[in-house]
């Protein structure tokens, strides 16, 4: 009753793709670039002289050895600069927290600022595929690019999605959430009295 009247929405939305400001992707591109370089400036000076920012074999002996951080997980090629760990040295000292921010800045721009526009087709839109059954929570996932992960608590990332943009004239873009989808199940499969009162009156 739920999920196979969806198929026909979802597969309607597949076909119809969503179009992108590709002015506003490169835009962003470069000044991402311009905002890595002055940080890897930063964090070279940080460290002490250069090192590649992608090895963790390297920033783990700035890390560790030159600067005398704690170590606080090992992995088997040694100790872990993964993100739990670089998170709880940041309040430390100043190069866990800017190899964050580096790290971040640069996914973003690797996979979506860099990556969008290649997967575009020749009408201008780029299209993924939904799954109705692909995660545990039931929640409805995207692939092909994945066009849910789009951070939005970054400035970079609130500029990303506004590349996003309606595929034709007279079109909106729509935002859609359930609220409280769990509870309101819950109330109405449940017949419980207080819990259905509670939602019929907002509360």
């Amino acid at each position: 009753d739920i999920e196979m009247p969806l198929c026909a929405v979802l597969a309607d939305m597949e076909q119809e793709g969503v179009g992108l400001d590709t002015v506003k992707l490169a835009e962003l591109s470069a000044e991402c670039d311009r905002r890595i370089k002055a940080m890897t400036d930063d964090l070279y000076a940080l460290a002490g002289g250069e090192l590649n920012l992608n090895s963790p074999k390297q920033l783990g002996v700035v890390l560790f050895e030159k600067l005398g951080l704690p170590v606080l997980k090992k992995t088997k090629t040694g100790p872990s600069t993964d993100e739990e760990v670089l998170s709880r040295l940041a309040p430390m000292h100043a190069l866990p927290a800017l190899v964050l921010e580096y790290r971040q800045l640069a996914k973003l721009k690797s996979t979506y600022l860099d990556a969008l526009p290649k997967l575009m087709d020749p009408d201008g839109r780029v299209r993924c595929s939904f799954n109705q059954a692909g995660a545990e929570t039931g929640r409805l996932s995207a692939d092909h690019p994945n066009l849910q992960n789009i951070p939005v608590r970054t400035d970079i990332g609130r500029e990303i999605r506004k590349a996003f943009v309606p595929s034709a004239k007279g079109h909106v873009l729509v935002s859609a959430d359930y609220s409280q989808i769990e509870l309101r199940i819950l109330a109405h499969l449940a017949g419980d009295p207080r819990l259905i009162e509670a939602f019929q009156k907002g509360e």
